[in-house]
């Protein structure tokens, strides 16, 4: 292979994903490994820890990318079938120079993908669009590489539970048959308390419901099972293990942002003033909430990577965002693993009362939106944003624009950004009250009428 052009649309903000055998195959799998590879030995390093989820196309993915790596003069350290956050651990564990995931997280079978990091920091952004550009020229490294396999799954789990203090719990489990169900499994066996699981079976075709917890309707058999069997609390997983879902005993969803801030609190109790960071999607509620336990809340960008980087920057314990990412610096690596984001809820809930359930009824109720998806083309997006936040600053409106645009009016606050990862802008509200809320998303609405933006919304 003496050059390589990817398919535009795999090349995104945080990873490198495609349709399998459309958009991404086998060439692309190698020249990836190719011009990954060249960066690390660039940067001095030759060791790259590779993984993949349970995807059908996996293998053979990960096959090809060992191939690039190899090509490029790296030693390729094969760890196997698994989460994304054991990938990460292994990183770390094997003192690797980067590592590669391939997974197609939470979309449809069809599709696969790959994430990567250099040593302990995220590769994205302009990281993959340099990639792309390299292998377009073909410039790569070469020398004699190598390839081996090393196990690493028992070693991830006695590090999951390693300084595990949790309680006992009657806890249900939904792997939704994505990449974390053997690692679960041998989680169960060990954690104190009564566990009940579903979906474990590793099945990339994922034949009971799709693996993305943040969706109601995949929760279904969760909440079935909390309920049938009167459990204290319910956790499901999406498919590369990356991102959690929770349900108290009664069947409701606790989101992602009301996770981070039971999770934020005994982190805050242990580090006093710790910067605590979420996306601009998370509700004003747990800002308060991170400033009332004492800690200081910061609000950014919206994405795995950006989020990770900006932890690495300000020194924060903990982050997390609206879609279930939850990043633990505090006793852990600074990566979003859902499992260990479990095994810290069990410790969280037992310190905080013993009631998951208890701690959901407490919060303040509000109303929000669903995320809602507005089509918007790729080439037209940002610009949207970008009319709607100067119209907003020349009315003198409270906006933030970190990421996107983010409104404060009396009636609570509503926010539009670009996705960076689909040709959706993408919107939300949250308010104090329905009438409230319908006067937010009037607003939204009355912005994108004005730069020409169809209503098609759909919720998600």
């Amino acid at each position: 292979m003496q050059s390589h052009d990817f398919h535009p649309s795999t090349l995104r903000e945080y990873d490198i994903r495609g349709i399998v055998g459309e958009t991404l195959g086998d060439r692309d799998a190698e020249a990836i490994g190719r011009g990954f590879g060249s960066v690390v030995r660039r940067a001095g390093g030759r060791r790259i820890v590779v993984g993949y989820d349970g995807r059908h196309s996996s293998p053979r993915l990960e096959s090809a990318l060992v191939s690039g790596l190899a090509a490029s003069g790296c030693e390729a350290v094969r760890v196997g079938l698994g989460p994304t956050g054991m990938l990460y651990y292994s990183v770390s564990e094997l003192e690797a120079d980067g590592g590669v995931m391939i997974t197609g997280s939470h979309n449809p079978p069809n599709y696969n993908g790959f994430k990567m990091m250099l040593k302990d920091r995220p590769f994205y952004g302009q990281d993959i669009r340099a990639l792309g550009k390299a292998a377009a020229r073909g410039d790569w490294e070469q020398g004699p590489g190598s390839s081996r396999e090393e196990p690493v799954l028992d070693r991830y789990v006695d590090r999951l539970l390693r300084d595990f203090a949790g309680g006992a719990f009657r806890i249900g489990w939904d792997a939704g048959n994505g990449a974390t169900g053997e690692a679960l499994e041998k989680l169960l066996k060990r954690l104190p308390g009564e566990h009940h699981s579903l979906f474990t079976v590793i099945d990339g075709d994922f034949p009971n419901h799709h693996p993305d917890p943040t969706v109601e309707e995949n929760l279904v058999d969760l909440r079935r099972l909390v309920a049938e069997k009167k459990l204290d609390f319910g956790i499901a997983f999406d498919g590369d293990g990356d991102r959690i879902g929770a349900v108290d005993s009664e069947g409701r969803i606790v989101w992602g942002d009301q996770l981070l801030a039971i999770l934020a609190e005994p982190v805050l109790r242990e580090l006093p003033g710790s910067t605590i960071i979420a996306d601009v999607k998370a509700s004003q509620l747990l800002y308060d909430r991170i400033a009332e336990l004492g800690g200081k809340p910061l609000m950014w960008k919206t994405g795995h990577s950006h989020i990770k980087a900006k932890m690495k920057e300000v020194g924060s314990p903990l982050a997390g965002e609206m879609s279930g990412h939850i990043f633990f610096g505090h006793r852990w690596y600074g990566f979003d693993d859902a499992l260990y984001a479990a095994v810290r809820l069990i410790e969280a809930v037992g310190e905080l009362g013993g009631s998951l359930t208890a701690l959901k009824s407490a919060m303040p109720a509000i109303v929000n939106t669903p995320e809602l998806r507005f089509p918007c083309p790729d080439e037209r997006k940002f610009e949207v944003v970008k009319e709607v936040l100067a119209r907003l600053k020349a009315e003198g409106a409270k906006v933030n624009d970190t990421d996107g645009a983010r409104v404060s009016t009396p009636d609570g606050w509503w926010l539009l950004r670009a996705s960076n990862t689909q040709d959706v802008l993408v919107a939300r509200a949250e308010a104090q009250n329905k009438p409230a809320l319908d006067r937010l998303t009037a607003a939204i609405d009355a912005e994108l009428a004005k730069s020409g933006v169809e209503r098609g919304a759909t919720g998600h």
